[in-house]
């Protein structure tokens, strides 16, 4: 994700992001971001019969596009000053149970912040039962201007 001219300070609000979301796939699948900060992000989602799949279950991509905007999200808030922005280099997701219906909720937190790699994980939550839907890591480059 390309860094925008928005400062840190900007980046830090929810509306920011809210905006930032319109009209792209975090938007379009109503990815609602709840906190943000160095290091974290926080979001949900209602359960919508377009997030499901044929099986009438949660499809794994809804389940990956909201942990992996929160780690982006993040990423962008928690990148080192200069950087332009960054690029996912590989993600993983372990699925421990599905959901037809009700919020899903995710916390992804920095576990590695370099100077080239930033590694993220993200814990998905079914919000009405409290159980843990998936965990998912992703490790992202990041991205300098060129000399």
């Amino acid at each position: 994700m390309p860094a925008d001219s928005a400062d840190a300070d900007d980046r830090a609000t929810l509306a920011y992001w809210s905006e930032r979301s319109r009209g792209r796939l975090p938007g379009r699948m109503g990815i609602e971001v709840t906190a943000i900060g160095r290091g974290f992000a926080e979001g949900r989602l209602a359960v919508q019969p377009d997030h499901l799949a044929p099986n009438g279950y949660l499809h794994a991509a809804t389940v990956v596009a909201l942990a992996d905007t929160l780690c982006g999200y993040g990423c962008t808030v928690s990148l080192p000053d200069g950087a332009t922005g960054f690029t996912t280099i590989e993600l993983k997701a372990n699925f421990l149970g599905t959901a037809t219906d009700g919020v899903i909720a995710a916390r992804a937190t920095m576990l590695h912040g370099g100077r080239t790699t930033q590694v993220w994980d993200a814990a998905v939550t079914h919000v009405e039962t409290g159980r843990t839907l998936a965990v998912f890591r992703c490790t992202q480059a990041v991205l300098w201007p060129r000399p």
